[in-house]
């Protein structure tokens, strides 16, 4: 659906994401999607899902090749996603404020390449009590593909290629727990 308060897609659970309007922060409109949102419910609180999240050596298995991710956990500090023959992802931290909000800024561009305005999106975590369940609803947020210094076509493969992604990880941080749990 459509969030006009943010002009972008919000898509929730397994449905596809198809690209639809974003804005430059020009007059016009473009056909360039910005916003990739999902929300899973997760049957632990919020501070062990916060744990988990934050944990070096499941970062590593979530985004890289499985060794622990390099992460200074503070506003400014530095995520390192290694992803093997691919090169390395940097990325920023923006947001810390355990245990409800983690964000990032990281690369679209080329491997190694350091997060810049031009060149990376936001990835957002918010932690909040399921009301329904007792367990944690986190919901995603990757926002900036319109923003990216690509042409229309990287830009929605990269907002495409991220939206089919987003899903199968936010599952195996679920399944995580349900392991756990068995």
């Amino acid at each position: 659906m459509l969030d006009p308060m943010r002009n972008s897609l919000v898509a929730h659970g397994d449905s596809d994401v198809q690209p639809l309007g974003g804005t430059f922060g020009r007059d016009e409109v473009s056909m360039i999607p910005d916003t990739i949102e999902r929300t899973v419910v997760i049957d632990a609180t919020p501070e062990r899902v916060w744990a988990v999240l934050t944990e070096p050596a499941f970062l590593g298995g979530w985004f890289g090749n499985g060794d622990p991710v390099k992460v200074e956990l503070r506003p400014g500090g530095v995520l390192i996603f290694d992803h093997g023959v691919h090169g390395t992802i940097p990325a920023r931290v923006e947001t810390v404020e355990p245990p409800n909000v983690f964000s990032w800024r990281w690369s679209q561009g080329a491997a190694g390449e350091e997060p810049t305005p031009s060149n990376a999106t936001l990835v957002e975590f918010t932690l909040t009590v399921d009301r329904a369940t007792g367990g944690t609803r986190l919901t995603m947020v990757e926002s900036g593909f319109a923003r990216l210094g690509l042409s229309d076509d990287e830009v929605a493969d990269r907002h495409r290629a991220n939206g089919r992604n987003w899903p199968g990880k936010l599952d195996q941080l679920r399944e995580r727990f349900e392991r756990a749990q068995a």
